[in-house]
């Protein structure tokens, strides 16, 4: 019997779960790890390798469908043409989850979720890029 098996529905409806999911995705593609519940953790890690195989597969097929569900170009992009190649020989197991401790307010169990083989410089790159680029506009003014 397969009783229990569904994914957690983590007391949300689906188009909240949908969108968080989608979110969730966007941020580890661009940073390459974040830090959330373990439960969320745990659910985030099938999402993602979906969507790093549609990666691996790269037609427009793949593209198209990793599109629907991410809606960031530029995540999409980088989904398709650096973690598809960096991942071409890896037969899945393209995430970990580590437990990270207990949250401070409310005691929930946080965990990190990173792609295997990442790259450390990614982790704030383009939040360090965005702040670049406001200073220059403000010393443009």
């Amino acid at each position: 019997m397969r009783h229990g098996n569904g994914p957690r529905k983590l007391n949300r409806t689906a188009e909240h779960r949908k969108a968080m999911f989608a979110n969730m995705a966007c941020s580890l593609i661009e940073h390459e790890q974040i830090k959330t519940t373990l439960p969320k953790a745990k659910e985030l890690k099938s999402y993602i390798e979906k969507l790093i195989t549609l990666g691996k597969r790269g037609d427009l097929h793949a593209r198209r469908l990793a599109a629907s569900q991410i809606r960031e170009d530029a995540v999409v992009a980088k989904l398709f043409e650096t973690l598809g190649a960096r991942y071409r020989d890896r037969q899945g197991g393209y995430t970990r989850v580590l437990k990270a401790g207990f949250r401070y307010g409310d005691m929930a169990p946080m965990a990190i979720v990173e792609l295997v083989d990442r790259d450390p410089a990614a982790k704030g790159a383009g939040d360090k890029a965005r702040v670049a680029a406001a200073e220059a506009a403000a010393d443009d003014e």
